[in-house]
């Protein structure tokens, strides 16, 4: 059995190479898989399931085949897609996570996030995070026209790109502090997240018990997968061109 989890493709029709690859991956190694977790960003934005795109509708169809074929496909949103909801998730035949989830990975219990929400030391983000996660505020929000939204959502966009260009890298990571008191309060040794695009394994201690915090990589330049089977997890990257079958 492998269960394999990806994040931060940031697909758009503005890069057809990251979704290229991803069909490849979809279409190829993830029909061999077990289960399938996007642990968000899988988007570039969203800004509503009524915006029925025909990048959004063939991603949709392309995780649908995979439901059909029984593999589940389990997502949680990320920073640019905290805004995909149920009617997409039927659409696409996924799973909707809750933002930190505790899953059972080969008998080892893993938190599973997308992993903004350990960056608090980004105060400014956290603030906006706050705001734009209000549930009236998305209530009106969508009952803008869709016109309306993507204007914004762009405006959003290039608010957030200006303002990270001046932030620090150790602003932009996780909160040492904070990952630990996450895993404790989890009761959990293995965190899996995305987010920071910084992939890696690193190897910590909670409550002096080893524990590992993996960090997923974007698919900004190639694929990027983490593939978990009973004897681990390994960090993979696959070119735009060399997805295997």
């Amino acid at each position: 059995m492998t269960v394999l989890f990806i994040s931060d493709l940031h697909l758009s029709p503005s890069h057809p190479e990251i979704t290229d690859c991803f069909f490849q991956f979809i279409q190829g190694e993830a029909t061999q898989a077990s289960a399938l977790y996007v642990l968000g960003d899988l988007f570039e934005s969203w800004i509503g399931d009524d915006d029925e795109t025909p990048l959004h509708l063939s991603v949709a169809e392309a995780f649908k085949t995979l439901h059909d074929r029984g593999i589940p496909v389990y997502f949680i949103h990320g920073n640019r897609d905290f805004l995909v909801g149920k009617r997409f998730a039927k659409l696409a035949g996924m799973t909707l996570l809750p933002e930190h989830c505790v899953i059972d990975l080969f008998g080892k219990p893993t938190l599973i996030m997308h992993g903004d929400t350990l960056c608090i030391q980004d105060e400014a983000y956290q603030r906006y995070r706050k705001k734009v996660h209000n549930k009236l505020i998305q209530w009106l929000f969508f009952r803008l026209p869709l016109r309306t939204r993507k204007k914004i959502g762009e405006k959003l966009r290039q608010s957030s790109s200006d303002q990270n260009q001046h932030k620090s890298y150790e602003i932009m990571d996780v909160d040492p502090a904070e990952v630990l008191r996450i895993m404790d309060s989890e009761n959990v040794t293995q965190l899996i997240h995305g987010h920071t695009h910084r992939p890696a394994k690193h190897d910590i201690s909670i409550s002096d018990q080893p524990a590992q915090r993996i960090v997923l990589g974007d698919w900004y330049t190639q694929g990027s997968i983490l593939r978990c089977t009973e004897d681990g997890c390994e960090l993979e990257t696959r070119a735009f061109d060399a997805i295997p079958p």
